[in-house]
């Protein structure tokens, strides 16, 4: 039979063993915020909304962290090319986590950022609005068919302001 000191370095040894393997598992499993599909269809049904009242009529596209397209709301009237414009405000938003309009005046004004509208699927135009949860992006927001990209970004943040409680 073994005296206590051995019996507790065994469990000293063991305890060790757990705590390494499960802090080692623990490096291997993200945990990621991500934008829900009811979210997403009522901020694209929101972004709509607000630009309508203004008399533009637009696609509305929410992604998720990825860039996956999560929500599509496309007005009575708005172009078919609004769509796709839409979607790739809201995937380029979502990839640099940042807004549409500040990376096309970066890349207007930075050389080395003059050919960020080369990459696939990016869209330099205002109208693309990353979705934050604290400081966390878990979407973006993109906006097409407004007559220009700052009114298409506005109409985002509108229906953004309106969601904020549920951001946060």
């Amino acid at each position: 039979m073994l005296s206590i000191r051995p019996r507790l370095a065994l469990v000293a040894a063991s305890l060790l063993l757990a705590f390494g393997a499960q802090a080692q598992n623990a490096a291997a499993v993200r945990a990621e915020k991500n934008i829900s599909l009811e979210l997403a269809s009522q901020l694209a049904s929101a972004t709509v909304a607000a630009c309508a009242a203004n008399g533009y009529a637009v696609t509305a596209t929410v992604v998720d962290r990825a860039g996956g397209v999560r929500a599509v709301q496309r007005a009575d009237n708005a172009g078919p090319h609004t769509v796709q414009a839409s979607e790739r405000k809201a995937y380029t938003s979502a990839s640099a986590k940042a807004p549409t309009k500040a990376m096309l005046e970066n890349s207007q004004k930075n050389p080395g950022a003059a050919t960020l509208g080369d990459i696939p699927g990016f869209l330099l135009l205002g109208g693309g609005l990353p979705i934050k949860a604290g400081n966390e992006v878990i979407g973006a927001i993109g906006v097409g068919g407004a007559p220009g990209g700052h009114l298409d970004e506005q109409c985002a943040q509108t229906a953004l302001d309106k969601f904020k409680a549920d951001l946060s």
